[in-house]
């Protein structure tokens, strides 16, 4: 029992210096993918990821690289801390007398945890798309010429303001997300902080089912014998590994999603209705290719995002934090 006691907490514990640690490390592809996965065909800004980072580091500055990071550290701690810890506790739950558990349970599990994220992840994106998408909107409103002093247009009042820049183009000032979580609730209630949850589900269950399943098999390959953990490195190589495959496997869902969770259009960008609406128009304007935008980013993004997080697991960072604790060596040492 006291054991138990101890491993949920340490559980959240580790998922969620993973998580802080791995966003800091690759924000900016993850915000060169959302742009990329936002520019439609005719519009085009960016050429690719590197073009996009350039761009923006010109037009906003090393920090515009972060623009919605903020939003992401505070939740990612929760958000990672529930994928980890809910998808371990499912497979104990699933695993019987010891035995190791079939692919399909593995798979059952990673369905689970990926549905018990979206609770945080929902809102997580939809404040963080809406900031990270604003520096593409402006710049699509700049002409291609010396501009002579003028007002620059917005891209929405909730998201920036409309100054005077003399004779440069600056980049626009954009509110915090406490504003857009705000003007959302006001205008739309708690729907609006979860726009595109059916569009998240159809994201994360199905990287869930694939990535803790392809894992935990990869991670057995490197375990010198069946009692002993495999070596550190063997973790994070396997976590890349996964990741960077489910993050592959279910891009087209992450397009859709964007998409729908983008709140503001550029000049002549369509509006979706829903799910199979997005789907449908991207398919008949852009093509099946569009599905693919920004692959290569979340590639990039998420296979050392959870090549850190299953390290810091493994390592058992929680463990020893829960250990050390003050509370924890007075009760030891009353025992």
């Amino acid at each position: 029992m006291s054991q138990q006691q101890i491993s949920l907490p340490a559980k959240l514990i580790n998922g969620g210096i993973a998580g802080i640690v791995g966003v800091t490390c690759v924000f900016p592809i993850d915000l060169a993918k959302t742009r990329l996965q936002n520019q439609r065909p005719g519009q085009q800004i960016y050429k690719n990821m590197m073009d996009c980072l350039v761009k923006t580091v010109r037009s906003e500055g090393y920090f515009g690289m972060y623009r919605g990071a903020a939003v992401n550290l505070t939740l990612v701690t929760p958000e990672k801390a529930i994928k980890l810890a809910a998808n371990d506790l499912f497979r104990q739950h699933l695993a019987k007398d010891g035995k190791g558990l079939t692919v399909f349970k593995e798979m059952l599990a990673g369905c689970g945890a990926g549905m018990c994220q979206v609770i945080v992840t929902t809102p997580m994106e939809m404040l963080k798309i809406q900031l990270q998408d604003a520096g593409r909107l402006a710049a699509q409103q700049q002409k291609p010429i010396i501009m002579s002093p003028t007002k620059l247009v917005a891209t929405n009042a909730v998201l920036s303001r409309s100054y005077n820049s003399g004779n440069v183009v600056s980049a626009p000032r954009t509110v915090s997300a406490t504003q857009i979580a705000k003007d959302l609730l006001r205008t739309q209630g708690i729907q609006g902080l979860y726009r595109g949850l059916g569009a998240t589900l159809m994201r994360d269950v199905p990287f869930s089912i694939v990535y803790f399943p392809l894992f935990a098999n990869l991670n057995q390959l490197g375990k010198p014998s069946r009692d002993e953990s495999s070596p550190f490195y063997w973790a994070f190589l396997s976590g890349c590994a996964a990741g960077s495959t489910a993050a592959v496997a279910v891009n087209p869902c992450d397009v859709v999603k964007t998409r729908l969770q983008s709140l503001n259009k550029g000049a002549s960008e369509e509006t979706y209705s829903g799910v199979v609406d997005c789907i449908s128009q991207i398919m008949r304007k852009e093509g099946p290719s569009a599905f693919l935008k920004g692959a290569g980013c979340r590639a990039l993004v998420i296979a050392p995002l959870f090549g850190i997080a299953q390290v810091m697991y493994f390592v058992g960072v929680g463990e020893y934090i829960l250990n050390n604790a003050p509370l924890s060596r007075n009760l030891n040492t009353v025992l």
